[in-house]
């Protein structure tokens, strides 16, 4: 090792020593709040009988965008056998490996008490959408790490090449498919109308893409300012450009689920109304435009520098969470019975009106505990992510 790589060595690890630091110290005040949580059960959250999923389960299915886009990107090369992107593909499964322990501890934290999680094996029904997600996320989480090992051990002559195209094509597989049975959660739950769509599933793969892509840019451009590896501008223009691609793909989607859903005397309309006007439109719009801004950054030469390519990437994970926030509250927004047991504030929210009012202004938003215990979770992805860094050769051999 020169001289000069071992400063470069000794400020990136100084980074994320740093990071592990500060990350370690959210985590454990999320896991106070958590307790907290536990303590006084989940009234204390926002959630109520009509909206029955909230923060949690919308930052599981960002997270899991996350995990699926990182792995996908690190992947696909290996898998055709074609020329990859500077030898970013371990930080990547990195990034995938951290997103997925996050997106499992939302699932952990919205159960409300850990010691039912037993029960999910031990009662579980494997004709549900939420059992085959289980057992996905554990699967692509084993993947992930066998992936990583496989890169590093093929960098030192351990694992040949066609065993790790093999299981490169596997994991390509497996991501896929773990953002597809998240999908199915949703989209086989006929009750809901903003939900029940055969096009939730390839268009939560074309959102995995743009949030993953868009989390690749930021980490790799971000790891090679802290001297943490050497990376060429043209790989992130080719990052760049194919972020762009993802962007207007996940946007067509979008253009074909609202059109199927608007078109005059589709029983869809009230939907398209509430994104566009109604309670949602700032995260539609926010979506749409932070879309629109970040596909100009990646295609027009002259604003390819890399701190608007950054802002486009940060742009891409800000829609993608948009969409997010309004399928989950979306598919909350039109209720979906007639008449509830019993009225009580915590079951409607006029339920002194009649029917006509009684889900009139029906919104959710979490509560300051929410919040603290999401941001814990968060802070545990990127633990992960910085003892990744810390304590595992993640540079391209060489750096290539």
């Amino acid at each position: 090792m020169t001289e000069t790589t071992a400063a470069v060595a000794a400020k990136g690890g100084k980074g994320a020593t740093v990071g592990i630091i500060v990350a370690a110290i959210v985590a454990a005040i999320g896991i106070a709040l958590w307790v907290v949580q536990m303590s006084g059960g989940m009234i204390q959250t926002a959630m109520r009988n009509l909206d029955s999923w909230g923060l949690y389960i919308t930052m599981f299915m960002f997270f899991v965008g996350l995990s699926a886009g990182g792995l996908i990107i690190s992947s696909v090369p290996k898998a055709f056998g074609i020329k990859g992107f500077g030898g970013i593909s371990k930080v990547a499964v990195m990034t995938s490996i951290a997103a997925t322990v996050g997106a499992i501890g939302f699932v952990v934290v919205d159960m409300g008490q850990p010691l039912r999680v037993w029960e999910l094996f031990v009662y579980s029904n494997l004709g549900s959408p939420l059992m085959w997600d289980i057992i996905v996320l554990m699967v692509y989480l084993i993947l992930s790490c066998v992936y990583l090992w496989a890169q590093i051990a093929s960098e030192r002559g351990k694992v040949s090449h066609a065993a790790l195209r093999v299981i490169s094509v596997v994991a390509l597989v497996c991501a896929v498919m773990v953002h597809s049975v998240t999908a199915w959660i949703f989209g086989l739950q006929q009750s809901h109308e903003m939900w029940h769509t055969a096009l939730l599933a390839p268009w939560f793969v074309s959102s995995a893409l743009v949030c993953g892509t868009g989390l690749v840019i930021c980490a790799a451009v971000a790891l090679r300012a802290a001297g943490y590896l050497a990376w060429e501008q043209a790989n992130l223009v080719k990052l760049a450009k194919l972020l762009a691609v993802f962007l207007l793909v996940d946007l067509y989607f979008f253009g074909c689920d609202l059109l199927t859903e608007g078109f005059p005397a589709a029983s869809g309309a009230e939907i398209v109304a509430m994104l566009v006007s109604g309670p949602l439109a700032p995260f539609f719009w926010g979506e749409v435009v932070l879309s629109v801004l970040a596909v100009v950054i990646c295609v027009v030469p002259q604003l390819r520098t890399t701190p608007m390519l950054v802002v486009a990437g940060i742009f891409a994970i800000a829609a993608i969470f948009c969409k997010r926030v309004q399928l989950l509250v979306g598919g909350f927004q039109v209720a979906n019975i007639d008449w509830p047991a019993v009225l009580t504030p915590y079951t409607v929210t006029d339920w002194e009106g009649n029917m006509a009012t009684a889900y009139q202004g029906l919104v959710y938003w979490p509560t300051p505990l929410e919040f603290g215990v999401a941001l814990g979770v968060v802070a545990l992805g990127f633990l992960v992510f910085f003892l990744g860094l810390k304590l595992l050769p993640l540079r391209p051999a060489g750096d290539e």
